[in-house]
């Protein structure tokens, strides 16, 4: 998810661990119009946290503009619990400690009377995450309400909510269409599947213009569609918002153009004879998460949008499945109970309309998810409730799958596969199961990945994240769950038709039929200098048999090369000798352990020396360690004061978290800290750093930030 800076264009990230919402309470006020001193003022603000974990957050903003239209604005307000923004999308935003700002970006600088703007981001907090009270729209704090003008505005602006759009209540004809089949069946044909992402997702986007680019990524194409085909996905989803491609209460017609390219690329794909699942997407945090407060429009215009796109796709072939919403959630209720009613109130309706609409939507496979698209248990059982009372057989049940979030992110010294990862990956797969599959209701993981990607996929180890994907794999299939990758555009080049990461990719398809051998580790090191001796490396048989190890074409002669004792795999010492040669810094050989089924497994071979970190000076919005990582890499990053108390974001935890607070740069042989990990180091506080290293090594470097300032020194 391609969400990690405060530019345009950058999807929203989703938090690993759900630990109950933070909102504040409906604001609003009046704000100043630069273009014109007679203009009538006033806004409404809204501000969600829908997801909570340990030291970080996910916020939403949704700004009305209650007044005349203005152009350009910025949003500013206080954090009262000293929180911070660490990522954001559709906005800039700026800080000076608890102070925050959020101005537009270019596609939604311009706001007409009653539109509304949303924006959101990631944010770090410790102590408490107090939501926010106040805010300030263009200099001027908000209230609610119309303001004041210098000469009364001609008509005054909108002051009531419109009709609600009541659900068709035609019935189906009476030569109902033929059921489409055992939905768990066809849920297994589904598999795999794969997500068009960022793109007719994308949100900066209005009726003038396409938008389907704006996030970056090229115009759909039929051989696009025909591509994905013949990579062997059966399913493809294609996220889709709305928000910008429909007209004003009470029809709320939907843009024909836009209406026509949507069903252009699902025709696409449905020639292909794909599994095709199409959205309300970002809607669910643009303006259904409105709902506590303003009901009646909300449903207004979800009703509207489903009406219509239920009778365009209403003769559309049984394999298009519509999905009521994406990872819906709610600002400013009451709790959990009043986002259970209200989701099934969503999802009742969603059903409502879609089969009442006839045709092929009588019986078409409808799908529904949890709050937040959770795998948590007390969501699971609030959606099975709906499924009860709906008692309908031609329905699929979907949540979403980003692993354990440290492990996910790489934080908290998350960075391994390892047994809590595993387990994690288990418990949230065996709830689903037992809440959902052994009771005869087909399940879709409509996105998985790891949450790391959004920034490069490189913020995840290869080898544990090739672990994570075969495990994953195994664990879905064996429990006849169907999995859609989240690709917005990390992974398939849109145009070259080719993956990013060849190895992942094949990891990934290898698991859609078996198991494959893994390994504690992908790399062993061999010091630069001194005596040479055998290694030793536990492979993960994962129910297989190991066959051979080679170097390319080459079988090493087991005994002589190397040894096999249970899982434990031994390369003698005259092996390592020869694979190292001249013993150059970094990878020397690379082997493949192979299986009696799936991929093999690549075993690098390096050569590496302890990294050497030098003396630096610099400042907190640009400072880089000049690093001689002598064949090494690095793992992760512990911070901690001189009392022994933790440094930086996440303060909960010493490790902090890769790419966001730090980064390496092996080209540049630098390691960077970044402006987000000193907006929370204390000034004139020395802070040692532990830097950890995949060989084991371990290297402490000292930094002191003095206002701006930042030195640093080598241990």
């Amino acid at each position: 998810m391609t969400r990690q800076t405060t530019t345009a264009g950058r999807r929203r990230w989703r938090a690993g661990l759900v630990a109950g919402g933070v909102t504040a309470a409906l604001l609003g006020g009046s704000f100043a119009v630069a273009a014109s001193a007679h203009a009538a003022t006033g806004c409404r603000v809204i501000y969600s946290a829908p997801s909570q974990w340990p030291g970080g957050f996910t916020a939403n903003v949704a700004v009305t503009n209650l007044g005349d239209p203005i152009s350009g604005w910025q949003l500013s307000w206080t954090f009262p619990s000293g929180q911070q923004v660490t990522q954001a999308w559709n906005a800039t935003i700026t800080s000076s400690g608890g102070q925050v700002t959020a101005t537009n970006v270019s596609y939604n600088a311009n706001l007409g009377t009653n539109a509304t703007v949303s924006f959101g981001f990631n944010g770090s907090w410790s102590g408490s995450n107090t939501a926010p009270t106040s805010f300030a729209l263009n200099g001027v704090t908000c209230t609610g309400s119309v303001g004041p003008t210098t000469a009364p505005p001609t008509t005054a602006p909108p002051t009531t909510a419109p009709p609600t759009t009541a659900p068709p209540t035609t019935a189906p004809p009476t030569s109902t269409p033929r059921p489409p089949g055992n939905p768990q069946a066809i849920v297994d044909d589904m598999q795999p599947g794969w997500n068009l992402g960022n793109t007719l997702d994308a949100t900066g986007d209005n009726l003038a213009g396409s938008g389907e680019t704006s996030w970056g990524n090229p115009l759909v194409t039929q051989a696009l569609i025909r591509n994905i085909k013949a990579q062997g996905f059966k399913s493809i989803r294609i996220p889709t918002t709305w928000t910008h491609h429909h007209g004003a209460a009470p029809t709320y017609t939907i843009d024909p153009t836009r209406l026509a390219r949507v069903k252009q690329v699902v025709d696409w794909a449905l020639a292909e004879d794909l599994y095709v699942m199409i959205n309300l997407h970002h809607d669910s945090w643009q303006w259904i998460h409105q709902m506590p407060s303003n009901r009646t429009t909300v449903l207004a215009r979800y009703s509207a949008l489903w009406t219509q796109l239920a009778a365009t796709f209403r003769d559309s072939s049984p394999k298009l499945h519509f999905e009521s919403v994406n990872e819906p959630q709610f600002a400013n209720s009451s709790g959990d109970a009043q986002n259970a009613q209200l989701l099934d109130e969503l999802n009742r309706r969603f059903h409502q309309i879609v089969r009442g609409s006839g045709g092929n939507n009588a019986t078409r496979l409808l799908i529904l998810p949890t709050l937040h698209t959770s795998s948590d248990q007390a969501r699971l059982d609030e959606l099975a409730s709906t499924f009860t009372a709906l008692n309908d057989p031609n329905l699929i049940a979907t949540v979403h799958y980003y692993g354990y979030w440290p492990f996910s992110v790489n934080v908290a010294g998350g960075y391994r596969f390892d047994a809590t990862a595993q387990q994690d990956v288990i418990d949230s797969l065996n709830r689903v199961q037992n809440t959902f599959v052994s009771r005869g209701i087909p399940v879709v993981i409509g996105e998985y990945g790891l949450l790391g990607f959004d920034r490069h996929t490189g913020t995840i180890q290869q080898g544990e994240k090739l672990k994570f994907f075969e495990f994953f794999g195994y664990h879905t299939r064996t429990r006849k769950i169907a999995t859609q990758l989240w690709d917005n555009g990390q992974h398939l080049g849109r145009t070259s038709f080719q993956w990013s990461d060849p190895e992942l990719i094949a990891q990934i398809k290898s698991s859609w039929t078996t198991r494959s051998g893994t390994a504690a580790s992908d790399m062993i090191f061999v010091p630069r200098t001194g005596g040479i001796t055998a290694k030793t490396l536990a492979l993960n048989l994962n129910g297989l048999t190991f066959q051979s190890l080679r170097q390319g074409n080459t079988e090493l002669v087991r005994g002589t090369d190397y040894t096999i004792s249970g899982n434990q795999l031994t390369l003698t010492a005259s092996a390592v000798t020869r694979l190292v040669g001249n013993r150059a810094y970094g990878v020397n050989a690379t082997l493949h352990a192979h299986f009696s089924a799936g991929v093999p497994w690549r075993i690098n071979i390096l050569s590496h020396d302890r990294p050497v970190l030098q003396n630096a000076t610099g400042t907190t919005s640009a400072f880089s360690i000049p690093t001689a990582f002598n064949g090494d890499q690095l793992a992760t990053m512990e911070a901690r004061y001189a009392d022994g108390s933790n440094a930086g974001p996440h303060n909960w935890t010493s490790y902090k978290e890769f790419d966001v607070t730090f980064a390496p740069n092996y080209s540049a042989n630098t390691i960077s800290l970044t402006s987000t990990f000193f907006a929370e180091v204390n000034d004139n506080a020395p802070v040692t750093l532990t830097f950890h290293f995949w060989s084991g090594a371990t290297v402490t470097y000292t930094v002191r930030r003095s206002g701006s300032s930042v030195t640093g020194t080598a241990s």
